[in-house]
């Protein structure tokens, strides 16, 4: 792990919160299939490297203040790691995936289970194809919501009246960038930072308009899921490759902090993918 951050601008840091997230041990990590241009079965993986790797990833939300909570992993699921995908939580309620792939179609009754024991005020499995937090993303009380490859355009009118939250519609066209969340990413209240040329031109303009000020990264850091990057508001976790944005970053005020996923990049995957935030009602 390595820590990107500099000398921060006088008076312009963010300020952080303590989040709470849900992960997932990587104890059956592999890539046996391919769902995605990331993923290569003949290619070498190692899941004593990418336990190794996401124990790393867990240890540091921890020591920045988190509440890390696990889910079982579960043989025969290589990619439950990836717990963003699992569910879309805002408000107390629970929107739990229902996956594209035939690979990861179990991966959501583990989810059920887990958050039916959990006390949320309402938990339910989505009806249309819906990819949790891969494809939708909670920003200044609305969801951005990816469509293109994985989650259906019908998943987002759900979304809306299940959350009951203002929904912007979002299309993604480059395979490489197969889920919102590895060509956007939030850092706070109202900001974000995004590769544009994942998106169709509509929707270019589309994210312009709402977010002039945002932080446009180039293809060289989002080919290392740059973008799939974790904010608590001051903190940014993101793939150490991605030096771009992190400079970007520590210019308007945040500290990055770099983390090595190098083997749940053969995946497809890195930081958010790993990570879904578990978010109870605003005051």
């Amino acid at each position: 792990m390595s820590h990107m951050n500099a000398e921060m601008p006088a008076g312009s840091a963010p300020a952080a919160f303590p989040r709470r997230y849900l992960m997932c041990r990587p104890t059956y990590f592999d890539v046996t299939y391919s769902i995605n241009p990331w993923m290569d079965p003949s290619r070498p993986t190692s899941t004593e490297a990418g336990l190794g790797q996401w124990k790393k990833l867990h240890d540091l939300f921890v020591g920045l203040g988190h509440d890390v909570q696990l889910v079982e992993p579960v043989p025969g699921l290589p990619d439950m790691v990836f717990a963003a995908n699992g569910a879309v939580v805002v408000d107390n309620k629970v929107l739990v995936a229902r996956f594209r792939h035939a690979q990861r179609v179990d991966e959501a009754r583990a989810y059920l289970d887990w958050f039916g024991r959990g006390g949320w005020s309402e938990v339910r499995q989505a009806e249309h194809i819906n990819e949790g937090e891969g494809d939708f993303l909670y920003v200044g009380g609305e969801i951005l919501a990816g469509t293109g490859f994985r989650s259906d355009l019908r998943a987002h009118d759900e979304v809306r009246e299940f959350f009951d939250r203002p929904v912007v519609s979002l299309t993604l066209v480059d395979p490489r960038w197969y889920h919102l969340d590895t060509a956007l990413a939030v850092l706070g209240e109202g900001e974000v930072m995004y590769y544009p040329a994942a998106f169709s031109r509509q929707s270019q303009a589309t994210l312009a308009e709402r977010f002039p000020d945002a932080i446009l990264a180039g293809e060289a850091d989002a080919r290392v899921f740059g973008l799939n990057a974790l904010s608590d508001g001051r903190n940014v976790v993101l793939p150490q490759q991605a030096a771009g944005l992190a400079a970007q970053l520590r210019e308007r005020g945040y500290i990055p902090v770099g983390v090595g996923l190098t083997e749940m990049l053969k995946a497809g995957g890195s930081v958010k993918c790993c990570t879904l935030e578990l978010r109870a009602e605003e005051s």
